[in-house]
């Protein structure tokens, strides 16, 4: 990414070019004045905060010693991190400061902003997954799911990457626990070190395996899970006008497809109206192809984690491969293909969409692919 290339610290100087960033981002001028909990940030408001973390960074020499490119993915995160917090920060009874669920915010707003300014997929979701995780270093031991969290991010991002974020994080900040958590942080270091997950993805016998260890609790990571799978779906995701169709007529010829899209033009219904009887009916029809065993596509904008999880558990419980499919378009393009299609989805649609949209990753299914259609 040229802009973060640019703005990001570099030998011999290693200057955190604050002003030009100020001036680059309006979102990072947004932190300005946003509150913190004195307790654990005694340095000030978010943008403070912020600045102090990229500067901590900076100075690393485990970041310095990184190649140039993961320099800038890492400086970039530490630059998002907190990006949601003019959003998620709140003034409780008695004075207390909170910005509860601003990692997972932090992430959604992060894939937008990087999705506008053209990031390649994979990387923006490295950035992405890490800026949802940074919190959890932080107090990871005391985690029961400790595992799960640290493999996934193993598979979307690094776990090294992870550290050093938490690290800038927390030298960011002035916090009378500042120590404590640092060694916190150097343990889960070393935790996903034991793991074989710090720096690599966790490996698995096979995608069935990997599939079933994060859809069932306690599962061994090592268990070669028997594959008695019986057919494999297409499970598609991706926002209106990313070319979902035109995908499926090259790609899967002459299979069935359960689309969410057709299904709503025979009943009509509007793609802003009601859709609880559009999905009881692709529901249906999707049971009916599990049950006979027949292989099919599943035809929908599927840009949350949550509505994933009802077709891919759907799946499952019907012993289906689960074949992930994420296709998108920048946004003007998608925009334009959108306007142009027989019939259009509201540009307020649209970006309700883009504001809750979780991009799909690799502990959802057994193949996963993200494609660009333009």
């Amino acid at each position: 990414m040229r802009v973060f290339e640019e703005l990001c610290p570099a030998p011999p100087h290693w200057r955190v070019p604050w002003p030009e960033i100020r001036e680059t981002f309006a979102w990072v001028r947004s932190l300005a004045g946003v509150p913190q909990d004195a307790l654990h940030h005694g340095e000030g408001d978010v943008e403070v905060h912020t600045r102090m973390a990229c500067e901590a960074l900076a100075e690393l020499p485990e970041w310095r010693a990184r190649p140039a490119d993961e320099r800038v993915r890492l400086f970039t995160t530490v630059l998002m991190h907190d990006v949601a917090k003019p959003y998620s920060t709140q003034i409780e009874e008695g004075g207390r400061i909170t910005a509860k669920g601003h990692s997972r915010r932090g992430d959604l707003m992060v894939r937008r902003i990087l999705w506008e300014l053209g990031a390649p997929i994979g990387w923006r979701e490295h950035v992405a997954a890490l800026v949802r995780h940074h919190q959890v270093p932080f107090w990871a031991l005391e985690r029961d799911d400790l595992q799960r969290i640290a493999f996934r991010v193993s598979l979307l991002a690094r776990n090294d990457d992870l550290v050093l974020l938490a690290t800038a994080d927390i030298l960011g900040r002035i916090a009378a626990d500042t120590a404590e958590v640092l060694e916190n942080v150097g343990l889960y270091g070393e935790y996903c070190a034991e793991q074989r997950c710090l720096d690599a993805p966790r490996r698995f016998p096979s995608d069935h395996a990997r599939f079933w260890y994060f859809r069932k609790p306690g599962r061994d990571p090592d268990y070669a899970a028997y594959d008695d799978t019986r057919c494999t779906v297409t499970v598609l995701s991706g926002l209106p006008g990313v070319g979902k169709d035109h995908w499926i007529a090259e790609n899967r010829p002459g299979l069935p497809v359960v689309s969410l899209d057709a299904i709503r033009r025979d009943m009509g219904v509007s793609p802003a109206g009601d859709q609880s009887a559009v999905v009881s009916a692709a529901y249906e029809r999707a049971r009916e192809h599990l049950r006979a065993g027949r292989p099919f596509v599943w035809n929908a904008t599927n840009v949350s984690r949550t509505l994933r999880e009802q077709c891919t558990g759907l799946i499952a419980d019907y012993r289906g491969r689960v074949d992930l499919v994420s296709l998108e378009a920048p946004r003007d393009v998608l925009l334009r293909r959108n306007r142009e299609r027989p019939h259009p989805v509201p540009d307020a649609v649209i970006d309700r969409l883009v504001r809750r949209w979780e991009a799909p990753d690799p502990t959802e299914a057994h193949t996963l692919r993200w494609l660009a259609t333009a």
